[in-house]
């Protein structure tokens, strides 16, 4: 009988917050897989759990999932556990999951605690729509597309970052976004956890004269649709008819089809717009 993948949420500080269903999964299977056993030999020795741990990390994630699959194929349970919080978020436990899929093999997650997720509902900003960016790649053409991107982001943005890079990326935030409205979270759940709700230009302000610790995450408010549809009627009004349609026919799309999108991008109804394309 095949074994199976319990995806383990770990506390992000506190030690409480670890689930009894976390606990006693971690008893019973057969394997640990840990993204740093020194780290989460602490863990496993406060609350007295025996089970044989190996590593799995971001740098032998590949070989080391082939191994694990073969594992769990053979009827070995195998349990991920992250540094701290859920297996697969912005870790190479996806890796994992995604072989074993590929192989058939049983997975499921135990929830717990996720950083992001507390980190926005802590926030005070809007929450029902919300995208997750983790942390901002380190190649500059990558960021910039993603910066690019975000430019347009209307949903909740949540980003991680170290507090070494905290002040650079806020830098680089408030270059592209402009001055909006944040929340930096720092050492959630930890004794000295702090939800400071300010702006780019505030946060600036206040962490380069006052250093930054602990691990960041960076809740920030999405840009309006109203900003966005007032961004394009000045782009649509720059553009003569002729050259608005072009933007559109350019695409493939059917003249009689790009009439009614250019009307609609305008304000104005259809037969305007034939009007003016035959004054031309």
């Amino acid at each position: 009988m095949e074994g199976k993948l319990y995806l383990c949420a770990t506390p992000i500080g506190n030690l409480d917050d670890i689930t009894l269903r976390v606990l006693n999964t971690l008893k019973e299977v057969d394997l640990i897989a840990a993204e740093d056993t020194r780290h989460s030999i602490k863990l496993l020795n406060h609350f007295e759990i025996k089970t044989p741990m190996t590593s799995y990390h971001e740098f032998n994630k590949i070989e080391k999932a082939i191994y694990l699959v073969e594992q769990m194929k053979q009827g070995v349970n195998v349990a991920l556990i992250t540094d701290a919080g859920t297996p697969g978020i912005s870790d190479p436990g996806e890796e994992l999951v995604r072989q074993c899929y590929a192989a058939g093999i049983a997975v499921t997650s135990l929830p717990g605690p996720a950083a992001c997720i507390t980190a926005l509902t802590m926030s005070g900003l809007h929450t029902r729509r919300f995208c997750f960016e983790a942390f901002l790649p380190s190649d500059k053409k990558e960021k910039q597309r993603i910066l690019d991107e975000l430019k347009r982001e209307t949903r909740t943005i949540v980003v991680y970052e170290a507090p070494h890079r905290l002040v650079r990326t806020l830098k680089e935030l408030y270059e592209a976004l402009g001055d909006r409205e944040i929340t930096v979270c720092r050492e959630l759940t930890k004794k000295y956890e702090t939800a400071f709700r300010t702006t780019f230009s505030g946060a600036l302000e206040h962490f380069e004269e006052n250093e930054p610790k602990g691990e960041c995450v960076i809740v920030i408010e999405g840009r309006s649709a109203e900003d966005i549809k007032r961004e394009e009627n000045e782009s649509w009004a720059s553009m003569s008819v002729e050259e608005h349609m072009e933007y559109y026919t350019g695409q493939g799309i059917a003249q009689k089809e790009a009439m009614k999108l250019v009307a609609k991008d305008r304000g104005l109804a259809k037969r305007d717009i034939y009007r003016q394309l035959m004054v031309h």
